[in-house]
């Protein structure tokens, strides 16, 4: 079909309906869901989550690492701050039970499940810099795109900018920081791994898809990772949870203390 006529290009775009492939939105999402599709490696995606969402991550055939942000869905100035996550919880690999601090020290969301020796709150993501030296490009839309870039495309579908962009938490990548301070990477996760985070405050998730930047492999690799959103409750006073450390509960006294002023909670 000839895409050289306006005719043409529209009988080719309308044909393109009804396409299915393995990287991509499902839309509208399944039953039961508010959010779901796949994230091709060298992928992002980004949306925006009431409080209280699961959002589950898997890792479909073992070399996704996926690096995440998150922003107040209401007021995007207070973002993620991963050094104060690492600091204010005594912390520096997040799994299951860990809080994900904002720079309010308010809880942007939990983790509720996920390997601690398989995330990463030290390195970021890949810049344009870094991709350019080991791979030769790293343009958004080039074949080896860097998460830097990614992160600035997705942010701006949400009015942000690069300078609004943090340094980011990775899942299922690890590595380990040895007693030198030097970094070993641990590797994958493997295929079917899971990790799920609980929305504990209206938030703006962006996510970018891209090989970790210790990965020692010389070939750009990083394979798919599966997204799906549900509704849920937010952690609640009685939830173990909320008290598990003191630094926690009162991170959570402080989002309560938000929300109420802003009738959310």
């Amino acid at each position: 079909m000839s895409t050289a006529t306006t005719a043409g290009a529209r009988e080719h775009a309308r044909a393109q309906g009804g396409t299915v492939v393995e990287s991509m939105p499902t839309v509208p999402a399944s039953p039961g869901l508010t959010w779901e599709e796949t994230i091709p490696g060298g992928g992002y995606a980004s949306k925006r989550l009431a409080r209280g969402t699961t959002l589950q991550l898997t890792d479909l055939y073992g070399d996704a690492c996926v690096s995440l942000l998150l922003f107040n869905a209401d007021e995007p100035w207070e973002r993620l701050n991963v050094a104060d996550t690492v600091k204010v919880l005594w912390q520096a690999y997040v799994g299951e039970g860990h809080l994900l601090l904002s720079d309010q020290g308010r809880v942007l969301a939990s983790v509720t499940a996920g390997a601690r020796d398989r995330s990463d709150t030290f390195c970021g993501t890949s810049t344009l810099q870094s991709n350019l030296s080991r791979y030769g490009d790293g343009s958004p839309h080039g074949p080896t795109p860097a998460g830097r870039e990614l992160f600035t495309l997705a942010a701006a579908k949400h009015g942000l900018t690069r300078r609004d962009l943090p340094p980011s938490i990775s899942f299922f990548q690890g590595l380990r920081v040895g007693e030198d301070g030097g970094f070993t990477w641990l590797g994958s996760a493997g295929a079917g791994a899971v990790v799920e985070l609980r929305a504990e405050m209206p938030v703006t998730v962006l996510l970018a898809n891209v090989p970790h930047p210790l990965d020692p492999r010389a070939d750009y690799t990083c394979s798919a990772v599966r997204v799906k959103a549900s509704p849920g409750q937010p952690t609640a006073p009685a939830d173990a949870r909320w008290t598990q450390s003191p630094e926690g509960e009162r991170a959570f006294l402080n989002t309560a203390d938000y929300l109420t002023a802003r009738g959310i909670a």
